[in-house]
Formats: structure tokens, C-alpha cells, sequence
């Protein structure tokens, strides 16, 4: 049977634990080919980024064209942005309905504390979001309110809801805490998803890999609460197999692919 086909929208990751090579390996994880479009090429490792080059957003706007003219595209993700005319580019291709199921993961932040993302770009592709799946810190940024405790991620959640996007996932895997609490908004309705927090530094790529998977399963067909919640488990298994890896010396990437099972 042919696989359903996803698209990242992305910056690339030379590490390959977060970004496209993230999402790729996300896609190949669950059963769905992977496209891509890059809008950022960076310079990074486990430790850090130590640069970033934002590709012309007509660039951008000629790879959307070059997948979505030959692919069926089932869902599509976006992931680091960079600029503000980058996240016009990509709105354009939302806008005309030409990015089914997208999942925008606003990314401001990599997991090192690098700026990779400016709000005012997130803001651009927000309205066009059946999911948007901030941290706490990215809704803190978003919303202008601090978000440190389950009842703020609610009152996030919901503030980011009213902007736009039809569900809004706010992760709470950068809480303390025994569990990692998300907070699930959409139609109305808020819902606490909880899990076992997985004790590990190698949270590389988390947020790209919980919202990649979740465009996998919309994809597929399942309605946003249950992929969300199978998002939330992948990422889960992901964790808990890479945290005696070894790659690189800081903040390691995920085990995609279940090879320590």
C-alpha cells in the first residue's frame, strides 16, 4: 500500500536530533514518506547552535512548490522558522488551503538556549493551525504571561486557542515534577494529559519529534485528541530508549526508532 505522504516545513539540524532530520526520522518511524522544505540551515551539535543561515524565503516558497505540485501531501508540519518573510512564505501555501492537518510547533529556542525563531514569525502561521504545540516557555513568549504551573499552561492554551488555531497543545515536559503534564485546548474543551517523566538529559529534538508525530497520525486519519495522546506515548519510548545513549556530550537526541526497546 502506498504510505501517506507528510511534509516539514524546517530548519536542518547538523546534529541530526532535532529540525528536518528529526521529522524525517519521526515520519520513518510510524509509517509515512517524509517530504521537506528547509528554511534554515544551522550549525549545531548536542552542546549548542553555533550558527544559523535563514534561506531566501523565495527559496522556501520554490521547494513548497516543487512538493505540493507532485506529492499529496496527507499533513504537514512546520518546525524553526527564522524570520518573520520566511513565515509570510509559508502562510501564503496556509492560507490557500495547500497545508492539510498543520501542525506548527513554534520554534523560538533550541533545547541549548539559542534563539532560532522570533515571535512575530509564529504569529504569522498560528491562524492556519489545526495544532500548535508551544513549551512553556515558547506560550510564556507568545502570550506575554508566565507559564510555570499547570494553571497556566490552561490559561495559555486557551489564550493561544483564541488566536487562531483549532487545538493547542502546551508541553510541559520542561516542568519539574514526577509527571509530564501537556495541556490539550480545543472545541471548548481542556484536557490534562499525563505520563511518567522520563529522567534523562537527552531531550534533543523533543518538541520537533512530539509534533511530528502527531502530523503523522492526523495523516492517517485520527482525530487531533488521540494523536496528540499517541504523539505524547512515541515521544515517551523515544526518551526512555535514549537515556544511557552516548551521542555527543551534551543533550543527546531521541531513539526514534526504538533501537534500545
Amino acid at each position: 500500500m502506498t504510505p501517506r505522504t507528510v511534509l516539514t516545513i524546517a530548519g536542518s539540524d547538523s546534529g541530526g536530533g532535532a529540525g528536518i532530520q528529526a521529522d524525517l526520522k519521526v515520519f520513518a518511524a510510524l509509517g509515512a514518506y517524509g517530504t521537506s522544505v528547509l528554511t534554515a540551515v544551522t550549525a549545531q551539535n548536542t552542546r549548542g547552535v553555533d550558527a544559523v543561515l535563514p534561506l531566501p524565503p523565495a527559496t522556501v516558497t520554490d521547494q513548497i512548490e516543487s512538493v505540493l505540485t507532485d506529492f499529496t501531501v496527507g499533513a504537514a508540519k512546520t518546525g524553526m522558522l527564522g524570520t518573520p518573510a520566511v513565515a509570510d512564505a509559508v502562510a501564503t501555501a496556509a492560507r490557500a488551503g495547500r497545508l492539510p492537518h498543520l501542525v506548527v510547533d513554534p520554534v523560538l529556542v533550541a533545547t541549548s538556549g539559542h534563539s532560532l525563531g522570533v515571535v512575530a514569525a509564529v504569529e504569522r502561521l498560528l491562524p492556519y493551525a489545526e495544532v500548535a504545540t508551544p513549551n512553556c516557555a515558547e506560550a510564556a513568549a507568545i502570550t506575554g504571561h508566565p507559564v510555570t504551573t499547570v494553571d497556566e499552561m490552561v490559561a495559555a492554551a486557551k489564550a493561544l486557542a483564541s488566536g487562531g488555531p483549532a487545538h493547542v497543545v502546551v508541553t510541559g515536559g520542561d516542568l519539574d515534577g514526577a509527571e509530564a503534564v501537556d495541556v490539550l485546548h480545543g472545541g471548548g474543551v481542556t484536557t490534562l494529559l499525563r505520563g511518567p517523566r522520563v529522567e534523562t538529559r537527552h531531550t534533543h529534538g523533543t518538541g520537533c519529534s512530539f509534533s511530528a508525530a502527531i502530523a503523522v497520525r492526523l495523516a492517517l486519519g485520527d482525530p487531533v485528541p488521540v494523536a496528540v495522546a499517541v504523539a505524547k506515548e512515541y515521544v515517551n519510548r523515544a526518551l526512555t530508549g535514549a537515556r544511557h545513549w552516548e551521542l555527543g556530550a551534551g543533550r543527546g537526541p531521541l531513539d526514534h526508532f526504538g533501537w534500545s526497546a
